[in-house]
Parts: structure tokens; C-alpha cells; sequence
């Protein structure tokens, strides 16, 4: 997938109207919660419209949006289910060793014992204390853990990562 998807990151999908003042509660995608209190502008796609973020804050645990210009429950409600997302270059920057899950797409994944090639990232799985890499589709896939002990050298802008693999891992773990 390349294009326009690729120039955006969604941060947060919008939920339910919260309030009378034009507010909606949000799920953040972003495990870097401080990041929320930085937005001024945000794009809400499907329409790709731009808005003005007037406030963020966390009210019992939950996200909370206000836009500008949005200040009744009837404004707000058009906006529920929308995803918030920033353009790629506003990522919040990693630390040493911090991956993007959509980084890691596509790379080619190399057994570091024999060379040969396991197959490229597909999709990532949340299950699991680390993630799963999913690599390949379909009945064929293998699950391996996103576990520095397994995935040895991980360089998304070669588009590669050489595992070590636990013995019998292939057969345990595929979906």
C-alpha cells in the first residue's frame, strides 16, 4: 500500500459524544499518551478534513477531544467513529530500539542460522507480551515474537529482520 495512506498516521479512532459542549471521547493509539497534549490541528478521515484541536485531556482514564468550531452534541456527533490522524513526518520520535508497527510491514525476514528467508511481515498480532510479527498469510503463516532475544537485528529501512528462532517454534505457533 502506498500513496496517500502512507502519508498519514492515525493516533486515535473518535468515539461517543461526551457532554453538551461539542466533546467526544476518544481511543488513543498512541502508547505515548503526552503526545495528545501537543495537537493543534488534526485530519478526521473519512473526509480528510482538517481540524483545529481546541483541548485534549483524560477524563477518568478516557481520551477526550474538543475541536474548534465544534460545540454542540449535534456538531459532534458527525464525528463519531472518525479516525484522528496527523501526517507521518509529526510522528512522535522513538526512543533507541522503539519500532513503528507499520515500519516493520514488509520486511523480509531472514533465519540468522541458515540465510534463507522466512517470508515478509504481513501484519502484526497484539497477542502475546511482546506482539507477533506475522509473517506470510494465510495457513502458512508464522507467528514469532517481538522479542529481542528472537528478532536479533531489526532495520526497518532495509526492510529486513534476522530472527533466531527457538526449536520448534515454525511448527508450534502458526494461526
Amino acid at each position: 500500500m502506498s500513496g496517500v495512506q502512507d502519508a498519514w498516521v492515525t493516533i486515535a479512532l473518535l468515539g461517543k459524544t461526551r457532554g453538551n459542549r461539542g466533546e467526544l471521547t476518544a481511543l488513543p493509539l498512541s502508547t505515548r499518551l503526552e503526545r495528545f497534549d501537543a495537537l493543534t490541528e488534526v485530519y478526521l478521515f473519512g473526509s480528510g478534513e482538517r481540524f483545529e484541536v481546541e483541548s485534549t485531556w483524560f477524563h477518568n482514564g478516557t481520551l477526550i477531544f474538543k475541536f474548534h468550531g465544534i460545540d454542540t452534541i449535534s456538531d459532534a456527533e458527525r464525528l463519531c467513529g472518525a479516525e484522528v490522524r496527523v501526517p507521518a513526518a509529526e510522528r512522535v520520535p522513538l526512543e533507541e530500539g522503539e519500532f513503528f508497527q507499520d515500519d516493520l510491514i514488509g520486511c523480509d525476514v531472514i533465519d540468522r542460522a541458515t540465510g534463507r528467508s522466512l517470508g515478509h511481515v504481513t501484519g502484526w498480532d497484539d497477542g502475546g507480551g511482546s506482539g507477533l510479527l506475522v509473517v506470510g498469510s494465510g495457513d502458512s503463516a508464522l507467528l514469532i515474537p517481538f522479542a529481542r532475544r528472537i528478532c536479533v537485528e531489526i532495520d526497518p529501512a532495509a526492510k529486513r529482520i534476522a530472527v533466531e528462532l527457538p526449536e520448534g517454534l515454525k511448527d508450534l505457533n502458526r494461526p
